[in-house]
């Protein structure tokens, strides 16, 4: 993909996974795929099917846009023009040289090189030659759920079409035209919202998981629990205090980490689509962003108090979303060097609507999945997931040996549909301390985090690799003066232009150095100390 049709900078909702891709080692980003299986109509041949998906090719230049360092270091968009999709055909059978089951894994697992290569891949199984099922594998960073969703019903409508062709709704902006309309946002309501972050930064807890950290633990867990009755208790609940059931499940998960992890804070990450406040809602592209929360569980509060303040601070940082996410890791990153320790939020949530599909469950069902090994290469401690469906809810946890054991996932789990079920009576409004008993989480033992980091402290002199990093962090960052002492973020240096220091140390020789040690509160000193040059064994500082 050389001709170039238009670019523009990334949308805001993109920045979240053009870090996050740079954050976790290569091997290990299949884990923010989005995968698609589509069962193909009877009487579909193969060449339909390509022809379909080039069709979806030329309406939509979400599925022709690579990314890419722009010339100021900052990433941008670059839309190409319509070309047919490689498509991979996998003949399932005796005579198959590779299981479909197989090329699909290998598909889906493999890193996408978003310079070079669409952000959608597709595999055709065929039985005898007729083509049986469409598997889309597609980049998280190119589509979201609502894209996906939106993509697939296009594809289902293409692949029915008989006679005629389908009539499809006229696609009126793309990606790139939404990136323009963000570049334009009004500067003073900008510094507005930044504002507003920056106050709910301050206010955060070094680390939510402090008194349950266990450093050096390298297990992770992952289960899930469904469960027909709590469908009708979040919504018993939300009719009651006049939220929606996601208010009460977000509240209901606040309320069980504080049980769990004795804070009076419980901070996380909800993964929030910008849709609900854009006027480009139809663009396919992702339009999703992770936005802070940051719940006050003091004073011991009862469900129904929380229900009301996680319904307010919602409400109002909603109203707050024109600061993107990488901005919000600056804003960490110096909250964290003014206090001179980390602050750590690594949890995440997302509630997720799957209605009218239905979950099957007539009972409570808990799972134990597999462990999450590359969503724990991330370095997160935990992702919580709701899942809304037409019969039932589904709750899922990944978490971290770090802060919570295997026993602490289950107990989490099964805490949640007792305490929400619980609730579904109007009599019951149980406190934080209250459900922490009825639960079992009474009482932490941990070992709690030092009060500053260990590598806080600029080293005592410089290394050998300090030069060519303070001159690296300039360059792409276009600053005239950069201090040692200072960190990345303290220096002037922006989180999406890491990548690209990163990348530019490489070419100058030195490795050891990722996007995540940039993006935190180490001095560049200090930094320089990791830096090894390429093709040595031996550090250089």
């Amino acid at each position: 993909m050389t001709t170039v049709t238009r670019s523009a900078d990334i949308c805001w909702g993109q920045r979240y996974f053009w870090l996050h891709r740079h954050w976790i080692p290569t091997d290990a980003r299949h884990d923010e795929h989005i995968v698609l299986r589509h069962d193909l109509p009877a009487k579909l041949s193969t060449a339909r099917v390509r022809m379909a998906l080039n069709h979806l090719v030329r309406r939509h230049e979400a599925l022709r846009t690579t990314f890419h360092v722009g010339p100021d270091g900052g990433p941008r968009q670059v839309v190409h023009p319509p070309a047919p999709l490689a498509v991979t055909v996998a003949e399932a059978g005796p005579r198959a040289p590779v299981p479909p089951a197989e090329v699909i894994r290998q598909r889906t697992e493999a890193d996408f090189d978003l310079t070079t290569e669409p952000p959608i891949r597709a595999v055709v199984v065929t039985v005898d030659d007729v083509p049986r099922q469409l598997v889309l594998v597609l980049q998280h960073i190119a589509m979201d759920d609502w894209s996906a969703t939106a993509l697939y019903g296009e594809l289902t409508a293409l692949l029915a079409a008989t006679g005629r062709p389908a009539t499809l709704d006229p696609v009126c902006d793309q990606p790139a035209d939404l990136a323009v309309r963000e570049a334009g946002v009004d500067g003073a309501r900008r510094e507005t919202d930044l504002g507003y972050w920056r106050a709910q930064v301050a206010d955060l807890p070094a680390d939510v998981y402090a008194q349950r950290r266990r450093p050096g633990v390298t297990e992770s867990y992952s289960a899930s629990l469904t469960s027909p009755s709590l469908l009708g208790a979040a919504r018993r609940i939300a009719a009651r205090y006049q939220v929606w059931p996601s208010v009460v499940h977000l509240s209901a998960y606040a309320l069980l980490m504080a049980a769990c992890t004795g804070g009076d804070r419980v901070p996380y990450w909800l993964f929030t689509s910008r849709r609900d406040t854009s006027a480009d809602a139809t663009v396919l592209t992702s339009m999703f962003a992770p936005m802070l929360m940051n719940v006050d569980l003091s004073g011991d509060p009862s469900m129904s108090k929380v229900i009301r303040q996680v319904a307010e601070l919602l409400d109002r940082s909603k109203g707050h979303l024109v600061t993107s996410y990488d901005e919000m890791v600056e804003l960490m990153a110096l909250e964290g060097t003014r206090r001179g320790r980390t602050v750590r939020v690594e949890a995440e949530v997302n509630f997720l609507t799957y209605t009218p599909r239905g979950c099957g469950a007539r009972r409570s069902r808990f799972t134990w999945n597999r462990a999450p090994a590359a969503w724990a290469r991330s370095g997160a401690d935990s992702y919580f997931r709701v899942y809304e469906w037409q019969d039932g809810v589904t709750v899922a946890l990944r978490a971290s040996g770090e802060v919570l054991d295997r026993a602490a996932v289950e107990r989490f789990l099964r805490g949640y549909e007792e305490i929400l079920n619980a609730h579904g009576d109007p009599a019951t409004d149980l406190t934080t301390s209250e459900i922490a008993r009825q639960v079992g989480f009474d009482g932490v033992d941990g070992c709690r985090v030092p009060p500053a980091d260990r590598h806080a402290q600029p080293a005592d002199q410089a290394g050998a690799g300090e030069p060519d990093l303070v001159a690296t962090v300039a360059a792409v960052n276009g600053l005239d003066v950069v201090d040692p002492l200072d960190s990345y973020v303290v220096a002037g240096g922006r989180a999406l232009r890491a990548p690209a220091v990163v990348a530019a140390l490489a070419d100058r020789g030195w490795l050891g150095l990722r996007v995540p040690d940039l993006l935190g509160i180490r001095p560049l000193r200090a930094l320089a100390g990791q830096l090894t040059p390429a093709g040595s064994d031996r550090p250089a500082g």
